[in-house]
C-alpha cells in the first residue's frame, strides 16, 4: 500500500443473486486514526474487489463487512509507506512525470486547484468525447498523441456520443442488454476492464479524466434511464472508481438538453455522488444554455459553456470557487460557430482565461476524408493551438504562484465614491461619470467587455495581456519597492524577449504594435 495510490483487495465468491451493480459489500478502513467505510462491487468471473484510496502513510487496519460467502481474508493490517516521488521510466519530458500518483487528488484551493499535498495544478485541458469508444487501435493512437502534449486533463464520456461525425456503434457499453433493454443491475465487465485500463494510462502521463457521466447525444437509450436507474448506475461507478485518483466527476455535457431527466434529479445526483465518493472528487456540471448553480454545495468548480472568459474575476467572487471554461469553441473548419475558431483566437481565449486566474480547455474539429475529428474520436491533433498552449503552460509554471485577476481601477463603489469628492469629480470626465451611474447589472456587462487583462502573483508577478489589441506601447505601475525584469511575450510566435531589467515604479514599454502580446513582469529583488 502507498499514499494517493489506489489499494486493493480481491475475494472470490458466487454471482450475485439479483443486481450485480448493487451488492452487500463493504469495509472499513482505519489510516492514521481515520475511518472509512467504502464499498465493494463485483467485477465479474466470481470475483469480489473492495478499494480504498490512503491518503495519509502509517499503518493501515481493514475489516470487510459481508454477509456473503467469500473465499479469502476478512481482515488486516499492511503499512501505507509515503507518496513514491519517481519519475515514470515511460515519459522523460517534464509534463508526463506521474504527477497524479506523486500528488494525489486534485482538489478546490480557494479560486485555484492543487493536489493533495500542497503541489499547484493548473487546469490545461482537451477533449475527446468518445475517447473509449472507439476501436482500439484508434485510442492507442490518440493516447501516444496525448504523450506528446502539454495538456493535463481530458474530458470524455463513460457513455458513446451519437452525434455530427461521431455515428459510430461502439463495440462496448457498459451494461449489458436484457431484450435488447440496457439493464444497469448487469454491468460489462470488459467495458468497465477496458476503462479504468484507460484511466490508468492518463494516470501514468499526469494527465485528469474528467468524466462525463450523462449526455442527450443518444440513439441507444441510455439518455432516457429512469431516475432509480440512474443512482443504480451511480453507485456502481462510486464503488469500483472512487479510489482512483486522476478523476473528476461532471455530471454531463450539456445537463439542460437531457428531457427526459427531471430538473431536481441533477441535485439529487450531485448529492448522491458526494455521499457514496468517500474522497470528494472533483465535481461540476456542464450547460449549453443555463448554467448549473454552481453554489451547489457539492459542486467543486464552475464548469462553463462559452467564450466570456473576462467573467472569470465576476464569477470567483460570486461563488468563490475554481473557474473553467471547459467548452470555450474548437479550432477547426466546420460549419458551425463552435468548431470554425482559428488557431490564434483559440489561444486567445487561453491566454485571457489563465491570466484572469482562471482555467481553459481545448478541442479540435477539423473535416477529413476519414471523419476523425480529435473532439470527438481523437487520433492525430493537427491544428495549430496544441504548441501555443504547451508555451502558455510553461510560463505558467515558472510563474511563483497561482494568478488573481487585477483589481481594475474603474469599481463602481470607488468611482461613485469619488464623485461625492469636488478634488477628486472635478477629474472624472463626462464618460467616466455615465459609466458611474449604469445600474450595477449593465456595469458589470460593461466592465466585462471592457476589462483589462492583467493577473499577479502577489507583488512578485505581473501578466499583462493584450488579446488583439496591437499597442504600440504600454504603460505599467509596478511596486516601487524592489525591482523587476521586464519580458515581451509573443503568445503565437512562441518568442521571450527581455526588455527591461532593475526596473519599478511606473514604467514605458515600447511593444510591437501586433496581436498575441503579453508583458511579464518578474521581481528580481
Amino acid at each position: 500500500m502507498r499514499q494517493y495510490e489506489t489499494f486493493e483487495l480481491s475475494l472470490k465468491g458466487g454471482r450475485p443473486q439479483g443486481s450485480e451493480a448493487v451488492v452487500d459489500l463493504r469495509a472499513v478502513f482505519i489510516l492514521d486514526g481515520t475511518e472509512t467505510s467504502v464499498k465493494g462491487f463485483y467485477a465479474g468471473d466470481e470475483t469480489y474487489r473492495i478499494r480504498f484510496y490512503p491518503r495519509k502513510a502509517g499503518m493501515c487496519k481493514w475489516r470487510i463487512e459481508s454477509p456473503l460467502a467469500l473465499k479469502g481474508a476478512l481482515e488486516g493490517s499492511e503499512a501505507c509507506e509515503p507518496a513514491e516521488d519517481a519519475v515514470s521510466e515511460k515519459d522523460t519530458d517534464i509534463w508526463h512525470t506521474n504527477h497524479s500518483r506523486r500528488h494525489g487528488m486534485v482538489r478546490p484551493h480557494g479560486i485555484h486547484l492543487e493536489y493533495e499535498d500542497g503541489t499547484r495544478y493548473s487546469a490545461v485541458g482537451t477533449t475527446v468525447y468518445a475517447l473509449v469508444h472507439q476501436e482500439r487501435e484508434r485510442v492507442d493512437e490518440t493516447m501516444r498523441m496525448l504523450r506528446e502534449q502539454a495538456f493535463n486533463k481530458i474530458r470524455f464520456c463513460v457513455f458513446p456520443k451519437h452525434y455530427d461525425f461521431n455515428r459510430n456503434e461502439p463495440e462496448l457499453f457498459a451494461f449489458e442488454r436484457t431484450d435488447g433493454i440496457f439493464d444497469v443491475n448487469r454491468p460489462c465487465y470488459v467495458f468497465w476492464d477496458m476503462l479504468e485500463a484507460r484511466i490508468a494510462e492518463l494516470q501514468e502521463m499526469g494527465m485528469e479524466g474528467d468524466l462525463i457521466l450523462f449526455h442527450p447525444y443518444d440513439h441507444w437509450g441510455l439518455a432516457g434511464l429512469s431516475r432509480e436507474e440512474c443512482l443504480i448506475y451511480l453507485d456502481y461507478l462510486t464503488r469500483r472508481l472512487s479510489a482512483i485518483p486522476n478523476l473528476w466527476w461532471s455530471l454531463a455535457n450539456e445537463y439542460d438538453l437531457m428531457e427526459r431527466f427531471e430538473t431536481d434529479w441533477w441535485k439529487e445526483f450531485a448529492a448522491f455522488l458526494h455521499e457514496n465518493d468517500p474522497y470528494g472528487h472533483m465535481l461540476s456540471n456542464h450547460q449549453c444554455v443555463t448554467m448549473w448553480d454552481f453554489a451547489d454545495v457539492h459542486t467543486t468548480h464552475c464548469c462553463i459553456q462559452g467564450d466570456g472568459m473576462t467573467q472569470i474575476p465576476d464569477l470567483q467572487e460570486k461563488y468563490g470557487k475554481p473557474v473553467i471554461f471547459d467548452e470555450c469553441g474548437y479550432e477547426g473548419n466546420l460549419p458551425y460557430a463552435w468548431g470554425n475558431l482559428s488557431a490564434f483566437e483559440l489561444v486567445n481565449r487561453f491566454w485571457t482565461a489563465f491570466t484572469l486566474g482562471g482555467y481553459c480547455t481545448h478541442g479540435e474539429t477539423f473535416y477529413n476524408e476519414e471523419v476523425v475529428l480529435w473532439w470527438a474520436k481523437g487520433g492525430r491533433l493537427c491544428g495549430e493551438s496544441p504548441a501555443r498552449i504547451t508555451f502558455l503552460r510553461t510560463v505558467l509554471e515558472e510563474l511563483p504562484g497561482d494568478l488573481l485577476a487585477a483589481k481594475s481601477q474603474w469599481d463602481q463603489e470607488t468611482l461613485l465614491a469619488a464623485m461625492e469628492e469636488p478634488e477628486k469629480a472635478a477629474t472624472m470626465s463626462t464618460v467616466v461619470n455615465c459609466i458611474a451611474k449604469m445600474p450595477k447589472a449593465q456595469f458589470a456587462d460593461f466592465m466585462a467587455g471592457n476589462r483589462e487583462i492583467m493577473g499577479h502573483c502577489g507583488e512578485e508577478a505581473y501578466l499583462y495581456y493584450y488579446g488583439r489589441h496591437c499597442t504600440s506601447w504600454a504603460d505599467l505601475d509596478l511596486p516601487k519597492d524592489g525591482t523587476f525584469r521586464l519580458e515581451v511575450l509573443d503568445v503565437w510566435e512562441m518568442t521571450r524577449t527581455v526588455a527591461m531589467n532593475g526596473v519599478n515604479g511606473h514604467v514605458r514599454i515600447s511593444l510591437p504594435g501586433k496581436e498575441g502580446i503579453a508583458v511579464l513582469a518578474v521581481r528580481e529583488s
